[in-house]
């Protein structure tokens, strides 16, 4: 009996150590150290957790603590995460996104239970609730003053190019209508406070202006998303008919690069910090009272290092401002100083290699054209 464990073991180590296997077949995080003894994939800690809410599915085993016997390693043998990948992605839209071990839970899972429970991707064609080029239905929506949530409907059309809420069921007139080519979507369970929030992001006079919805539903808000980037992308292709499909799906919604507190002083440098929460969204770096604000405070576009912006640690020698917080940075643009202080010496690292990221990277036209227009100085 030992001898035949110890002869499972060594083969199942043999499956687990192949390059394809390296990696945790459905949110991409390294070393994975649980497998689907049903599905035949290597995963994660976190994923498996998923898995074993989906029973009927999927059975899932440590692979260093549980027993595996030579019938469930000959089919792990078989399988692997490249041939059930081959089965369960095989047809993913373009546009539908692939979180990741950093995106939140409602994301991971919807994915999960995708591929899985509902096999959306398995064969050509197939109808998806995210692909009509339209969506209507109820979101809770927060209130802009009161912060209250409140059922709101919202439509998604594709031929209009837009994404309108109503106050009232039989309203026939939007509260709001967005251009599609303006908005932006990011799970933020977080901050709103409820594991399938979601922000709604879009420029209106050139301002950011936030939207903070949920469902009940993981799978429905999880549609919506979907359904927003499927718009988008169909959108873009006859904007942009030259451009390749990973070019336009690279221009769709996007997380933010960082969030957090910082404090700020004013253009004069001399007046005291004060706690405020930044959004880095690209290029945009957009200030709030409140994280759950609708409109920012004030807003400055990070351009490029061969433009003249660059970020440098600590602030400069003679800060006349009080300030609480002692781990300070500086962003420098060809038109003034902006100084902040951090909480922590990890925070002001975390923001100072997030600034480097957007300020390293050359600019688009469009970026160029976007500058012009943004205002270029905090508000008090």
């Amino acid at each position: 009996m030992a001898e035949g464990n110890e002869r499972s073991m060594k083969a199942l180590k043999e499956v687990w150590r192949r390059a394809e296997n390296s990696l945790c077949a459905d949110c991409g995080k390294p070393d994975p150290d649980w497998a689907s003894s049903t599905l035949g994939v290597f995963i994660c800690l976190s994923c498996s957790g998923i898995h074993r809410n989906i029973p009927s599915i999927s059975r899932v085993k440590s692979l260093k603590m549980d027993h595996w016997d030579d019938a469930q390693v000959q089919f792990l043998a078989k399988h692997g995460n490249a041939v059930t990948k081959a089965t369960y992605e095989a047809h993913i839209p373009i546009y539908y996104y692939q979180p990741t071990y950093n995106d939140c839970q409602v994301l991971r899972e919807q994915w999960i239970r995708a591929k899985y429970e509902r096999k959306e991707f398995t064969e050509p064609g197939k109808h998806l609730p995210y692909s009509d080029g339209m969506k209507e239905g109820i979101l809770w929506k927060r209130g802009r003053d009161n912060g209250q949530f409140l059922p709101r409907k919202f439509l998604l059309s594709e031929r209009e190019g837009c994404l309108k809420y109503f106050t009232k069921q039989d309203a026939k007139e939007p509260k709001i209508n967005i251009k599609i080519d303006v908005i932006n979507a990011t799970f933020q369970p977080m901050k709103i406070g409820n594991p399938n929030g979601l922000q709604i992001t879009y420029l209106k006079d050139n301002k950011t202006r936030n939207i903070f919805v949920y469902h009940e539903s993981g799978k429905e808000v999880v549609d919506w998303f979907n359904a927003i980037r499927s718009v988008q992308f169909h959108y873009l292709k006859v904007a942009f008919p030259i451009a390749s499909d990973n070019e336009i799906k690279n221009r769709l919604t996007r997380n933010f690069l960082k969030e957090g507190y910082m404090e700020k002083t004013g253009p004069k440098q001399k007046e005291a910090f004060k706690k405020r929460w930044f959004t880095l969204d690209h290029r945009r770096l957009m200030y709030f009272k409140d994280p759950l604000d609708a409109f920012a405070k004030g807003e400055v576009f990070v351009g490029s290092r061969e433009n003249g912006y660059s970020v440098q640690k600590g602030l400069p020698s003679g800060t006349q401002g009080n300030f609480s917080w002692h781990y300070g940075l500086t962003i420098v643009t060809p038109d003034r100083e902006y100084l902040f202080t951090c909480e922590t010496e990890i925070d002001q690292l975390d923001w100072i290699a997030a600034f480097t990221s957007v300020i390293n990277q050359a600019m688009t036209p469009q970026e160029y054209a976007s500058k012009c227009l943004d205002p270029i100085s905090f508000l008090s």
